[in-house]
């Protein structure tokens, strides 16, 4: 079992707000867990009884629309916290979170998590800032889609993947997604989907094998979202 003191992951998250010694009664009572590819981590709707924060893999956040199609709200790699709104808010999750590709998380009990905000104040602020840029990337999310393209949408999308999750030995992007996924996270129909990334590797911004995809021009890229 990974100790929460010596963990690489938690500089990344509210984690680190916490003392040595909160920090050590945190890793005495988390659990370990682990998923494969494709399994459901939790579902909408679901009540937790705690944070999972990753220590390995990536997972994606989706939402299920009045139409029945999942939309994929966000990503989230090492050092990322799932569940943190619903245990603050204690309400019902909102998403549904899925694993990407094999993934590694400890969970914190939700009591932990409520006696830090009760006791620590660095803690409660910064988990008060990290709610508060994630509302700032929802909304963000909300003027893409009402006003850039599709084209500039998937654009933007494959730049955040090279630039938060980086590349393989190969050079391709180290998040494999389906066509679906990416239509998912942009909006858009499979087909329309597939279009533009054809269009894109016609044009020489990308090169694919398979389901890989790599980035052959990223400036042409960069230029494709400032349309």
């Amino acid at each position: 079992m990974s100790k929460c003191q010596h963990c690489i992951a938690r500089q990344f998250n509210s984690m680190n707000s916490l003392t040595k010694e909160e920090l050590k009664h945190v890793s005495e009572c988390k659990k370990d867990k682990s998923y494969k590819k494709g399994d459901v981590i939790f579902n909408e709707g679901m009540s937790l009884n705690g944070v999972y924060c990753v220590r390995s893999g990536i997972c994606k956040l989706t939402k299920l629309n009045a139409n029945g199609n999942l939309q994929t709200v966000k990503l989230l790699g090492v050092g990322e916290l799932l569940g943190q709104r619903s245990i603050v808010s204690n309400e019902k999750t909102n998403l549904s979170a899925v694993a990407l590709s094999d993934i590694e998380l400890c969970f914190v009990p939700k009591q932990e998590i409520l006696n830090g905000l009760k006791n620590n104040r660095d803690f409660s602020i910064d988990v008060i800032q990290h709610l508060a840029h994630d509302l700032k990337d929802a909304e963000d999310d909300l003027v893409n889609m009402a006003q850039k393209s599709v084209k500039e949408r998937l654009s933007e999308t494959l730049l955040y993947l090279h630039n938060n999750f980086g590349t393989d030995n190969d050079g391709f992007l180290s998040v494999l997604l389906s066509r679906e996924d990416y239509a998912n996270i942009v909006g858009t129909a499979t087909e329309s989907a597939i279009r533009i990334l054809s269009q894109f590797k016609k044009d020489g911004y990308i090169s694919t094998s398979g389901k890989h995809i790599k980035i052959e021009n990223i400036n042409g890229l960069k230029n494709l979202c400032s349309i």
